[in-house]
């Protein structure tokens, strides 16, 4: 396990991250095409029925996304991410204890989100769509950016590296850098490699051998490698089947000092984590 580099303590709005424990943060898909469980949870009953059986089963964050970021998504408007998403988050903010976290690009999907209660932005395209950084910054809640190339509708075309972990660092470097200009305190900045968004699985691979090299950017990293395709190429296994790969990431994400895992099975991650936590507590 890695050292921690910086202060433990990340307000979420009006709630707090405790960074000298791993969190496990489940993923609430409120989407019809999310590649691994779209359409599950667009009824708001369904989708609180389920932030609340992961909320129990020992997730400390909760991902709201109304936009499928898979290869090929399409895009959607912002009036039907925000109908999407806003209640949502209402009623996750109402009724459970849990840091609610927004997956969006959207400038008013930020503000709105933050208005309901939502405690932090996670933002694949690391805040370049136009007025998102303003956005974030008025919001006055922590950020988390991923590293990404193109949009997903193209990412997959074909990307190339020199070397694909001085590339992800370097990118993440100079958001944080345009964070902090635009107001965003680094203190309110996590980051995410982008695991499986414009990299082949040689490159999915690679990064994650060498997350070291991003930890070392002072940072709490967040890792989402859950059920995804550098799993299924590498196991040769469906979406359905990848469990036991996803655990064996986030155990190893853990140890290479990741600070949240994003994953769509979260008690049995919290089983892995807390396992970790006791061997690494003990005498």
């Amino acid at each position: 396990m890695t050292s921690k580099q910086y202060p433990t303590r990340l307000p979420c709005g009006n709630r707090v991250l405790d960074l000298s424990r791993t969190h496990v943060m489940g993923i609430l898909n409120v989407t019809p095409d999310s590649f691994s469980d779209g359409g599950r949870f667009g009824q708001l009953d369904q989708a609180l029925f389920h932030a609340q059986a992961m909320v129990e089963a020992g997730a400390t964050l909760i991902d709201v996304g109304g936009e499928s970021t898979r290869p090929g998504a399409r895009a959607v408007s912002v009036t039907e991410e925000l109908e999407r998403v806003a209640p949502v988050v209402e009623a996750i903010n109402s009724r459970l204890d849990v840091v609610i976290s927004v997956d969006t690009s959207t400038p008013a999907v930020m503000r709105e989100s933050a208005r309901l209660g939502a405690g932090l932005i996670n933002d694949v395209r690391a805040l370049e769509r136009d007025g998102a950084l303003d956005a974030a910054a008025a919001t006055g809640l922590p950020v988390c950016l991923m590293h990404m190339r193109g949009d997903p509708g193209t990412m997959q075309d074909d990307p190339h590296y020199a070397n694909v972990t001085d590339e992800v660092a370097l990118y993440l470097q100079q958001r944080m850098q345009a964070c902090v200009a635009a107001g965003i305190a680094e203190q309110r900045i996590i980051l995410d490699p982008g695991f499986g968004f414009a990299k082949t699985l040689a490159h999915n691979l690679s990064l994650f051998k060498h997350l070291q090299r991003l930890a070392d950017l002072g940072r709490p990293l967040l890792v989402g490698v859950s059920r995804k395709s550098m799993i299924g190429l590498t196991l040769n296994k469906p979406v359905e089947q990848r469990l036991y790969g996803s655990l064996a990431l986030a155990a190893l994400a853990m140890s290479k000092g990741a600070s949240i895992l994003r994953v769509h099975d979260v008690a049995q991650t919290v089983d892995v984590v807390r396992i970790i936590a006791a061997v690494q507590d003990a005498e």
